[in-house]
Order: C-alpha cells, then sequence, then structure tokens
C-alpha cells in the first residue's frame, strides 16, 4: 500500500515536472520570437527620410536629421518632438503652418535617424544643447520653439538657458512639472521606467507593446494609430544604438524644471488634451500657474498627442497666438 502511495506521488511529481518544463520552453520560445534585432541605419534612413530631410553634422559631433520647410523669410519655429518619437510626429503641422513659418523639425539624440551620438548624453539639458546647435547651423538670432511631451522640457531648457533668443513657446502637454509618484505609466512607459523593464527591451521589444503604448496616449486610436506609424515606432527604436541611448535615457537622473519656471520671460501659450493619460492635465494647470504671463488652451477631445489627433485646431491656435508676436 505504501509502495503504490510513493508511486503515485512520484508519478505525480514526475508529470508537474514536466509540465513545468512545457512552461519554461514555452516561455523561451516566446521570448524568442519576441526578440527584436537592431536594424541597420542605413536602412532606416532608406525608408524614413522625408523629401525635405538633409544630414548635418554638429560641432558635438551628433549627425541631425533636419527638415527645413516654409520660406527662409518667415519666422522661424523649431519643432521639437517627444519620447521615442521622431520629426514625423509634426508633419501634420507643416500644411498649415508652412506658408506662416520657417518650420524646422529635427530629430534629438537617442531618436529617429539622428540615432545615438558620440556624447552618449541624453539628458534634458544635452537635448537643449543639440538644439541650439540646430539653430545656429541655420544661423538664426531669434526663433520660437515648439514641443511635445519631452520635447516640451527640451524647449524649456532652452528658454532658460537663452532667453534673448527664444520669441516664444508653445507647449503641447509638455514635461517638465514634478510628478506624483504614484502616476499610472503607460504600455512601453512602465518597461522603461523599471531597471528590469529597461534590461529586457535591449532585446525584446515586441511590436504590439508600441502599438499598445500609442493606442493608450490618444483618444481615438482606432482612427488615429496605423499599421505604418507602429512599424515607424517599432522600427526607429531598433535602429542599431537607439535603444542602448533609450535605456541611457530612462536611467538617468530626472529633475524637473518646475522651480525655474518662474523665471521665464518668455511668451507661452500651452496646449493640453484633457484625455490624456501620461502626463495628466492637472500639469498642464499647475504649469499654466508656474509661467507668469502662459495661456492655456485645452482640448476636451484629445490627448497626449494634440498637434498629432487635431493639427488643424492646434495649428491655428498656435498661429493665432504666434501671429501677434513674431512677424
Amino acid at each position: 500500500m505504501f509502495a503504490r502511495k510513493k508511486n503515485i506521488i512520484l508519478q505525480g511529481l514526475s508529470y508537474l515536472a514536466l509540465g513545468l518544463l512545457g512552461l519554461i520552453v514555452l516561455a523561451l520560445l516566446s521570448l524568442t520570437f519576441m526578440i527584436a534585432e537592431d536594424l541597420p541605419r542605413a536602412d532606416m534612413i532608406e525608408k524614413y527620410r522625408t523629401p525635405n530631410s538633409f544630414f548635418y553634422p554638429l560641432p558635438s559631433g551628433a549627425v541631425a536629421h533636419i527638415t527645413d520647410s516654409g520660406g527662409q523669410d518667415k519666422p522661424a519655429l523649431l519643432i521639437i518632438h517627444g519620447s521615442n518619437a521622431s520629426l514625423h510626429t509634426w508633419l501634420p503641422w507643416h500644411q498649415h503652418l508652412a506658408a506662416h513659418y520657417r518650420l524646422i523639425a529635427f530629430d534629438l539624440p537617442g531618436h529617429g535617424l539622428t540615432g545615438a551620438t558620440p556624447q552618449d548624453d541624453y539628458s534634458i539639458q544635452a537635448m537643449a544643447d543639440f538644439t541650439r546647435e540646430v539653430a545656429a547651423l541655420f544661423k538664426l538670432q531669434r526663433y520660437s520653439l515648439a514641443g511635445n511631451s519631452m520635447g516640451g522640457a527640451v524647449a524649456l531648457q532652452v528658454a532658460l538657458d537663452a532667453p534673448q533668443a527664444v520669441d516664444a513657446l508653445v507647449l503641447v502637454s509638455s514635461s517638465g512639472m514634478r510628478r506624483n509618484a504614484n502616476d499610472e505609466s503607460v504600455g512601453a512607459f512602465k518597461l522603461a521606467n523599471s531597471a528590469l523593464g529597461r534590461m529586457a527591451m535591449r532585446y525584446v521589444t515586441p511590436r504590439f507593446t508600441l502599438a499598445g503604448t500609442l493606442r493608450g496616449v490618444v483618444a481615438d486610436p482606432d482612427n488615429f494609430v496605423t499599421d505604418e506609424m507602429v512599424d515607424r515606432y517599432w522600427e526607429l527604436l531598433r535602429m542599431t544604438g537607439s535603444r542602448d541611448a533609450t535605456i541611457k535615457r530612462f536611467a538617468g537622473p530626472r529633475r524637473p524644471l518646475e522651480p525655474r519656471l518662474g523665471e521665464l520671460d518668455v511668451p507661452t501659450l500651452i496646449l493640453w488634451g484633457q484625455q490624456d493619460p501620461l502626463i495628466k492635465v492637472e500639469y498642464g494647470i499647475a504649469m499654466n500657474a508656474a509661467i507668469v504671463g502662459s495661456f492655456l488652451r485645452l482640448y476636451p477631445q484629445a490627448s497626449h498627442l494634440a498637434h498629432e489627433e487635431i493639427p488643424m485646431q492646434t495649428a491655428r491656435d498656435t498661429h493665432m497666438f504666434l501671429a501677434d508676436i513674431v512677424q
């Protein structure tokens, strides 16, 4: 009787071991299928450059991907994309604003077709310095800045560093405020904000994660997020060097600009989608209070990417604001 029970127990343990082994094999196979290789920069340039694209080596050593549209005789507006985005995010604005402004867009260090840089510094300060290098390339004495999300923090840093050069700021769901530690991240940002997640994302970068992130930061994902858009985000993130740059950027210290916003003496327009789950509208309201004389425009029908979700309306509001400041 005892021997029979022993055999039953051993048999059960054997089945359990086989089951666990099967789960491990399944997990490893799944992981293998999710591993995404790096993509050559030359291939990405061939696929994602625009008709107005050019590449220029800056004094810092970075080779910047830049577009320049609109007449050179028009007021300059430098437009700065957000985290893990690229200059493509501003393309909807070009058709609405190029008749009035010289629109200069560029991929920040570690992003888009600029990619990793020799300095290997992806802090907000380094990106602000990069932005000023781009402005110097065009020999611009004065210019306005528009930035979304992380790009808004870069614009703010430029305005703090060189207020004499900045005519105006347009901030779209901008970073820069001290955020509540309990705020929920969205999609891939959850991975990037944890050390374990950053280790995994170096090799495991599934397309569905990027798709879910994009769908999570817009108000109407079914009519906004396309396969082509997801492919662009997914592939540019995997350009050789870009994932390492992203990991380094998220692992670095974050210093909110909030304590210095009271120093700004630059006309500022703040645009915010009220459905934004990534940087909630409460931070837009707080930023408006912190920047003396700023104007806040809220959009009930938009989320984190209001400049893309409702480009005609955000471009119109931007033009109405800038037209009174720059000629």
